[in-house]
C-alpha cells in the first residue's frame, strides 16, 4: 500500500480538498456528456421545471431511440450525485423510459 495523496478525481467525481473545506463537483464529466450527446446550448433546470411537471400522456406522439434515451437518463441520474437540484426533474423523467417520445426528449433536453 502506498500513499498517493489527497483524493483529486474518482470515478468522474472530482474533489477539491482545502484546509477548511472539500469541494466536490463532476465538471469535466458533464463537458463529457454534452460533448457526447452534441447539446451547445444548455437551459438551466430551474426555468424548466413547470414544462417537465406537467408532463401528460403523449399518447400519439412518435417513439424515440430507447438505447439513446436512456443513456441520458443515466447520464443525468449519476450527475444528481453532485448536483441534488436536479434530483427531482431527472426522478420525473425516468418514469418515462418504457416507451419515450419525442415530447419527453425535449423534456430531458
Amino acid at each position: 500500500m502506498s500513499d498517493l495523496g489527497l483524493l483529486s478525481n474518482y470515478l468522474g467525481i472530482e474533489e477539491d480538498q482545502k484546509k477548511d473545506n472539500i469541494e466536490v463537483k463532476q465538471e469535466a464529466y458533464t463537458k463529457k456528456v454534452l460533448n457526447s450527446l452534441q447539446w451547445r446550448i444548455v437551459t438551466r433546470a430551474s426555468i424548466l421545471w413547470k414544462k417537465i411537471l406537467k408532463l401528460e400522456k403523449d399518447v400519439g406522439g412518435s417513439l424515440v431511440n430507447l438505447k439513446e434515451y436512456r443513456r441520458i437518463i443515466g447520464c443525468l441520474r449519476y450527475l444528481t450525485h453532485t448536483r441534488p437540484d436536479i434530483s427531482y426533474a431527472v426522478g420525473i423523467i425516468s418514469r418515462y423510459m418504457e416507451k419515450p417520445t419525442t415530447l419527453r426528449q425535449q423534456a430531458v433536453k
